[in-house]
């Protein structure tokens, strides 16, 4: 990916989400391109849930991104460019019994919660503005910033948090301008457990939630 991109925030005539909405009709299924034949000829290793590796979910949210950038996307965007304002907006990019991949739009000051992945392993790519995770390392919160370019991809056991960083850490633009990232969960969500930080410095886990949605409550 490259260090900096520009979203186009026009977008084609055709079916466009409306802002708010998580899934435009027809597109749970759809796959861009299919899996390589290396992945596709891979046996599912016993420890894993998927053949899929986490190598293979950051090309795939590297390909997303692309396409999106590209305008492939376009017709499942926010009507006119309008990125809601008020709460995290999400479409599935591509979808089949082993992976799923998602475009997130993220707003200030909503975060995600500490929460896991339950039985998927995950990645994103950063296309616009910048997200800070905060990661529970065993220990404490670990703090990072992931810029416009970067990726990150989670393993079985990961808790963070990610919420769309201040507007000084995400470069030119401002409050106005999306932040959005492409996600890859194999196999696709099903469940995520929430957590909250025990006065003794453990993780005590709150509820779990069944849901086949990325990052925490989308709206």
């Amino acid at each position: 990916m490259r260090s900096s991109v520009t979203i186009p925030v026009a977008v084609s005539t055709g079916s466009a989400l409306a802002p708010g909405s998580v899934l435009a009709p027809g597109a749970d299924r759809v796959r861009s391109r299919p899996l390589p034949s290396d992945i596709v000829d891979r046996p599912v290793a016993s420890a894993l849930p998927t053949r899929l590796r986490p190598a293979d979910l950051l090309r795939l949210t590297d390909e997303g991104a692309e396409d999106v950038l590209a305008g492939r996307y376009d017709h499942l965007l926010p009507t006119g460019g309008a990125w809601p304002a008020a709460n995290r907006w999400a479409t599935r990019l591509q979808a089949d019994d082993e992976v799923d991949v998602w475009l997130i739009s993220w707003v200030p000051d909503k975060s995600t919660e500490l929460h896991d992945h339950a039985g998927s392993l995950g990645a994103l790519t950063v296309l616009s503005g910048a997200l800070s995770e905060f990661r529970w390392n065993g220990r404490e919160l670990r703090q990072r910033t992931l810029s416009a370019g970067d990726q990150a991809s989670f393993p079985l056991g990961w808790v963070h948090d990610v919420v769309r960083a201040p507007d000084h850490l995400a470069g030119p633009g401002g409050p106005q301008d999306p932040t959005l990232s492409v996600h890859a969960y194999s196999p696709p969500l099903t469940a995520m457990s929430y957590y909250e930080i025990t006065g003794h410095g453990s993780l005590r886990r709150t509820r779990t939630v069944l849901t086949d949605e990325p990052e925490g409550d989308v709206k």
